[in-house]
């Protein structure tokens, strides 16, 4: 199976909306914040291994916590992904702390703040009275 195929795209993207599911519905763990979403699933070529990137709405602090708490439940994970899936081999889960949204929502703020510099520079330079020269061009 090639890493782009229709069959790995449609693969990766059920074990994504089940992970989440099973996060979201199955897991009581309480270091696993409620604001979790999985992000993106690479599931190997061979399904035998899994990345799962991991999203937390909030501090990294909560992000590190909720990534520990989905390692230590690891194998119950792949025992309800097993149950809910029909793969030829249950993919051993790696989960990965996705930053992607925080990098995405900083370059945000900087192209606000680049823009709101730029705003005030052309503000400033246009209430400054323009210095026109004489023309010389006139003569009686």
């Amino acid at each position: 199976m090639r890493k782009n195929s229709i069959k790995s795209i449609r693969i990766n993207e059920e074990v994504r909306r089940q992970l989440q599911e099973i996060v979201m519905h199955e897991l009581k763990d309480p270091r696993i914040d409620p604001m979790t979403s999985v992000t993106k699933v690479e599931v190997a070529p061979d399904l035998k291994t899994c990345k799962a990137y991991i999203s937390v709405l909030g501090n990294m602090e909560a992000l590190d916590r909720t990534i520990e708490g989905l390692n230590s439940a690891e194998g119950f994970i792949r025992r309800e992904l097993a149950r809910i899936v029909n793969l030829r081999n249950t993919p051993t889960v790696r989960f990965i702390a996705d930053d992607s949204i925080a990098y995405g929502v900083g370059m945000s703020r900087r192209i606000d703040e680049v823009i709101a510099q730029d705003a005030s520079r052309h503000v400033l330079s246009s209430a400054e009275p323009d210095q026109e020269e004489p023309e010389g061009g006139e003569e009686d």
